[in-house]
C-alpha cells in the first residue's frame, strides 16, 4: 500500500457519515505503520465496541470502510475467516457488516462477511501453522495474494452501487 496521512485516510472513507468520521480512532501505532509491507490496513476501534475499519487500494486509490461487528456468540467450534481463509476457534471470527456507499447505503443496504474478530488477517496469513498429517503447505505468497484479492473484492462490494467521488 502507498503511505497515507491521517487526512488522506479520513477522506478515503466511502461509507461513513460525518458523525462516524468524527468518531474514527486511528490505530495507536498509525505513525509507525510500515506501508511497504501492507496489502491492506484493518483495525478495531479501541473506543467503540464492535466497530472496525478496513482500508484497501481499489484501482490505485485508497478506499476505507466502516465495519460493524455482530454481537453474540456462535455455537460452532470453529469458523473460517472469509478474507484470510484462516480456520480459528468460532469466538475469534465475527460477522462484520459494512453499509454500502452512496445512495444504496443511505437506504440501508449493506454487505457482510465473516472476518477474524481482531481484524488481524494481514498477520494471520504470514504465520505458518503446523502441518496436519498428509497436509501440503500452500505458498505464503499465494495466501497473501488471495487475502488481498478477497479484501479488495469485499471493499468493492461496498462501493458497487455507489458513484463515490474520491
Amino acid at each position: 500500500m502507498r503511505p497515507l496521512t491521517e487526512d488522506e485516510l479520513r477522506s478515503a472513507f466511502v461509507n461513513a457519515s460525518a458523525d462516524e468520521l468524527r468518531l474514527v480512532t486511528l490505530p495507536h501505532d498509525f505513525v509507525l505503520t510500515d506501508w511497504d509491507h501492507l496489502d491492506f490496513l484493518a483495525w478495531r476501534d479501541p473506543r467503540t465496541r464492535g466497530r472496525g475499519y478496513l482500508v484497501a487500494e481499489i484501482d490505485g486509490e485508497p478506499a476505507a470502510i466502516v465495519l460493524r461487528g455482530a454481537e453474540g456468540s456462535s455455537h460452532a467450534r470453529a469458523a473460517l475467516c472469509n478474507l484470510c481463509h484462516t480456520m480459528q476457534p468460532a469466538d475469534q471470527v465475527t460477522m462484520y457488516t459494512a453499509r454500502k456507499a452512496g445512495e444504496a447505503g443511505m437506504h440501508g443496504d449493506s454487505v457482510g462477511t465473516y472476518i477474524c474478530a481482531d481484524l488481524s488477517c494481514h498477520e494471520n496469513v504470514r504465520l505458518a501453522p503446523p502441518l496436519a498429517p498428509n497436509e501440503v503447505r500452500a505458498s505464503v505468497d499465494m495466501k497473501i495474494d488471495g487475502t488481498r484479492r478477497r479484501t479488495e473484492a469485499f471493499v468493492g462490494r461496498v462501493l458497487e452501487a455507489a458513484r463515490v467521488p474520491r
